[in-house]
């Protein structure tokens, strides 16, 4: 009998999932997987959040299945490798499942999708984890926009409950592969990582009244004032039309932040050489100053800025950081330090439990004034006034600094005044040269 499968990436959940709906509105059986993609995890260190993150909601994505009397094949290696095995052992017609955009994921695709078409099935994608992808959301010239004011306007406008319906999967789950071999989830050592079980992930839900009040409480890191879902939408154990359905009617500030991802994700996959070079090319003549010592005091949380500091050192600690604290500290290393922002790019990529390719490179490109739509490169964050402004009590230092005020808390490690007129005239002889 052959099957369809169903290949679970960054959509870890059943329920409005747009792959799996159309896979079980299919005529074959569907048969789920998930692949360890041994290629990206040989990259991470052995102690990553993200990997803990996933393991945890594989596990619990087997068990809702196993309850439906059907099993998530869950393999550990290269997708290549792992199709090549399914197709030995199955008679497969179609591959399901939910695009990804960057450009390493776009690679991989294209080659299962030739491995799959010598053998005579076919590889079938659908859109979840944006509202508008590709070429939906275009100029009227039929370029894609690369300021976002105008491009959230045009999304405003083609919004509508079309594409925010939930796709209705509990209808159809009948049509899930129930004979199939069960396969058991390899442990994380054998994956090459630690456990790390005293982590408490943030729930995958927001409170309304969270979001009633996310425009008056969104910069405030000290309190609760922020959805924290961030990690969910990377993985997809949330939906992004039932957020956007929920956000669309309590508050427009909370939903301007989701068409920023959207517009991220549009600008990396319209313009994938910006993972490297800058947007606005002039600006990779930048003479960066890229100096390590003061990369390893950013890094640790010890740059004599209060709020630079417990911002680094909630990150390392936690693998999260305050949205606000994220633009003081890249704006930090970027404009005070002179340390090209790739540096930081790449460490957050390292450290941040909700890593995410597009907002990473389009929050540090608008941070180091290069990307598309960025801050203007005068505009240096004052990392004393944004302490007094947003975190005024200390409340949010002190957590995170315990020896702040004392005397082992180090001083400044540049001068403010003189590090932002330095920065005004690198960023001046790169852009006039």
């Amino acid at each position: 009998m052959k099957v369809s499968v169903f290949w679970h990436r960054r959509d870890l959940r059943l329920s409005d999932n747009a792959g799996l709906f159309k896979a079980l509105k299919g005529s074959d059986p569907v048969q789920p997987l998930f692949i360890f993609d041994k290629t990206i995890l040989e990259k991470l260190p052995k102690k990553d959040l993200r990997v803990q993150f996933i393991y945890d909601y594989v596990q619990k994505l087997k068990e809702e299945y196993n309850r439906l009397g059907v099993d998530l094949w869950v393999y550990f290696g290269n997708p290549e490798d792992v199709f090549r095995e399914i197709l030995l052992l199955e008679k497969v017609s179609t591959v399901y499942t939910n695009r990804d955009y960057e450009p390493s994921a776009l690679e991989r695709d294209k080659a299962i999708y030739e491995l799959l078409k010598e053998q005579g099935v076919a590889f079938v994608g659908a859109k979840d984890h944006v509202i508008f992808e590709k070429d939906e959301v275009l100029k009227e010239d039929g370029l894609p926009y690369t300021v976002f004011t105008p491009y959230s306007r045009k999304w405003k406008s083609k919004l509508n409950t079309f594409y925010i319906k939930s796709y209705p999967v509990e209808k159809y789950l009948k049509n899930l592969n129930s004979g199939g071999e069960q396969t058991k989830i390899p442990g994380l050592s054998e994956l090459g990582f630690e456990e790390t079980p005293t982590v408490e992930f943030p729930a995958n839900c927001v409170e309304d009244a969270i979001l009633e009040k996310y425009h008056e409480t969104r910069d405030i890191p000290s309190v609760k004032g922020t959805s924290r879902l961030s990690v969910h939408l990377r993985f997809g154990t949330i939906s992004i039309r039932k957020l956007v359905a929920q956000a669309e009617t309590i508050n427009e500030s909370f939903l301007n932040e989701l068409i920023w991802r959207d517009f991220y994700q549009m600008i990396l996959f319209h313009f994938p050489q910006t993972v490297s070079d800058a947007f606005k090319p002039q600006y990779d003549r930048i003479e960066w100053e890229n100096d390590e010592k003061l990369f390893a005091a950013w890094c640790e949380g010890k740059t004599g800025y209060p709020l630079v500091d417990a911002g680094m050192r909630e990150l390392n600690e936690t693998g999260y950081m305050h949205n606000r604290v994220r633009m003081v500290t890249a704006s930090f290393l970027t404009k005070h330090l002179l340390i090209d922002w790739r540096w930081g790019e790449r460490y957050f990529a390292e450290k941040l439990l909700d890593f995410d390719l597009a907002a990473n490179v389009g929050g540090w490109q608008w941070a180091a004034s290069c990307g598309c739509d960025a801050a203007p490169y005068f505009r240096v964050f004052n990392p004393t006034l944004q302490l007094e402004k947003f975190d005024p009590d200390r409340i949010y230092v002190r957590k995170w600094v315990k020896e702040f005020g004392s005397q082992t808390y180090p001083k400044p490690i540049v001068e403010h005044k003189t590090a932002r007129e330095r920065a005004i005239e690198r960023y001046k002889q790169a852009l006039n040269g």
